[in-house]
């Protein structure tokens, strides 16, 4: 009896172990904490999804989660269009851009680094999904630190269940849905979730900012 329950204890240890090991650490805001930014500047999305419209399509659903979650934003339009007056329209050098120069410019707290790694409707044979996948990190203009990191993703499936027709009836739905998808560019109704997910502030999220009633207020 004694070498059962002493196997017993073991498994059971073994098991509390795995557990906490497969925990996620919480996230440290020390330094979002210490930088207190009021002003974010948002720059075009890298994209490493097929999708060429990816970049454009995902940049115009950010400002409203960021401003809600009491931000302000820099004119993404205004921002692209500044830019392109000096030469740089690639997002890949637009993000290599040194962080003085991006400080010296527009004079932002904070700059968010973004990157879509899905965007776009695929065909997966007996169905259709369109989904957008994105990964941010805010960084501090002034000391370069990093202040927060996420990643997000939403899907047009979310919720929905292919059990009836048969196999026909699902090839047909997900020849369909692609076409409709494709023609209404859903990813951009799928990006607005996405950006939401990513950028609303809330446990595990962002700080509130100083223009939420919440800030200060909710520690996370």
């Amino acid at each position: 009896m004694k070498g059962i329950s002493a196997l017993l204890t073991l498994a059971l240890t073994l098991i509390v172990t795995g557990c906490t090991s497969n925990k996620t650490p919480p996230a440290d805001y020390s330094a979002f904490r210490e930088s207190k930014p009021r002003s974010i500047l948002v720059l075009p999305p890298k994209n490493t999804s097929p999708d060429v419209n990816a970049s454009h399509g995902f940049l115009s659903s950010v400002t409203l989660p960021l401003a809600e979650s009491g931000y302000y934003v820099f004119p993404v339009a205004v921002v692209e269009e500044t830019f392109k007056q000096n030469g740089v329209t690639n997002p890949d050098d637009i993000s290599a851009v040194p962080l003085k120069k991006l400080l010296d410019i527009f004079g932002a707290d904070a700059v968010m680094y973004i990157t879509l790694t899905d965007y776009g409707t695929s065909y997966q044979v007996i169905s259709s999904d369109t989904r957008v996948s994105a990964a941010a990190r805010l960084v501090d203009l002034r000391t370069g630190k990093e202040l927060w990191k996420g990643v997000a993703t939403a899907s047009s499936n979310e919720g929905q269940s292919n059990n009836g027709g048969g196999i026909l009836g699902m090839l047909i739905n997900a020849a369909v849905t692609q076409i409709a998808h494709s023609a209404t560019d859903k990813a951009y109704d799928v990006a607005q979730v996405t950006s939401a997910r990513l950028f609303s502030a809330g446990p595990g999220g962002l700080l509130y900012g100083p223009r939420s009633p919440k800030y200060g207020k909710t520690a996370l």
